[in-house]
């Protein structure tokens, strides 16, 4: 069955950077365009970025772009969500998904912007 582990976030000061992994198994992963998701406190998923199965075609939403990055190793079935220049409202949970909903997510790893 698909499983997918985040791991990487925690707090950080603001102007500060992260980096979120997501070990994905159970599924092709190279095939399968692939999310980040994020909930704030109070509020409804919001997608911040998404990756084509070979990495050639990336989104990101208004709020995250030219701060973070992501990109992907397929020999390793990995996921990733490089975070520079953190803000407060970044603030959530983040969650990588095989769908752009989060039908089908991970647990989640925590990460809070905080001075």
């Amino acid at each position: 069955q698909v499983q997918l582990v985040e791991s990487g976030g925690g707090l950080v000061q603001p102007g500060g950077s992260l980096r979120l992994s997501c070990a994905a198994s159970g599924f092709t992963f190279s095939s399968d365009w692939m999310y980040w998701l994020r909930q704030a406190p109070g509020k409804g998923l919001e997608r911040v970025s998404s990756i084509s199965g070979s990495g050639g075609t990336k989104y990101y939403a208004d709020s995250v772009k030219g701060r973070f990055t992501i990109s992907r190793d397929n020999g390793k079935n990995t996921l990733y969500l490089d975070m520079n220049n953190l803000k407060s409202e970044d603030t959530a949970v983040y969650y990588c998904s095989k769908d752009g909903k989060g039908v089908s997510k991970g647990q989640g790893t925590q990460v809070t912007v905080s001075s």
